[in-house]
């Protein structure tokens, strides 16, 4: 695989070794209290992002504990959709918290901007991502941060076919996995930066697996010519 350019938004995810065949037949029923508590995460994060768009207007600069929040509440959300309708892939029940947790099998992080664009933040949550709209619609049937994963959309049909996959063989396809994670992927991007997080238009690439792929490193300088000797 050739290297990328590194996105700002990193999500990540690790199936269960052992994973319950059955489990997944209940996990959107123990996810309640969570979709309870995103309920209230989510009307905060929308009032954060009109306020963090204010102040990049003014100032080219997202307020860090707003940022630290408004990542929060996506790495809560990304942990929850894991568990309960989003692959599916992970038994663990998702702490209570906007914090990383280290060795949870769903990751998600942004990279602090030190200075946003104060003319983007005016067109780019709308204008410039109306096309990346239309494919998240495809992929989730109604947005990354829905908290209702069972509207359609390809990833939760896929999830389903994943976990029926699971029920009847006890093995998770690992390539649907891989294209699971790499819609998800790509819909967090586009999420990221409609919410004003980073400025990085989201490609138009389907970056696959459960790990972000590679960074894109640095060309090599070219070998020096042997000098001449007179």
């Amino acid at each position: 695989m050739n290297p990328v350019a590194a996105s700002p938004v990193r999500l990540e995810a690790s199936v269960d070794p052992g994973l319950s065949r059955w489990m997944w037949l209940v996990k959107w029923l123990l996810a309640l209290p969570h979709y309870i508590v995103l309920m209230f995460l989510w009307i905060a994060f929308v009032v954060v992002t009109v306020i963090a768009f204010f102040a990049i207007l003014f100032s080219a600069r997202y307020p860090r504990a707003l940022f630290d929040f408004n990542v929060g509440v996506l790495r809560w959300n990304w942990r929850v959709g894991y568990y309960a309708h989003t692959a599916l892939g992970t038994d663990r029940y998702p702490p209570f918290t906007l914090a990383e947790v280290p060795g949870y099998p769903a990751r998600f992080d942004v990279v602090y901007p030190e200075r946003l664009s104060r003319g983007l933040v005016l067109v780019k949550w709308w204008l410039l991502a109306i096309p990346q709209y239309i494919v998240v619609a495809l992929f989730t049937g109604g947005g990354w941060g829905s908290r209702d994963g069972w509207r359609g959309g390809l990833i939760p049909f896929l999830s389903l076919v994943a976990v029926v996959v699971l029920l009847f063989t006890a093995r998770y396809p690992r390539h649907l996995f891989d294209f699971l994670i790499g819609l998800a992927r790509w819909a967090a991007r586009v999420t990221a930066y409609a919410a004003l997080l980073t400025d990085q238009y989201p490609p138009f690439r389907l970056d696959q697996g459960g790990q972000e792929p590679p960074a894109a490193s640095p060309p090599a300088p070219p070998p020096a010519s042997p000098m001449t000797k007179t």
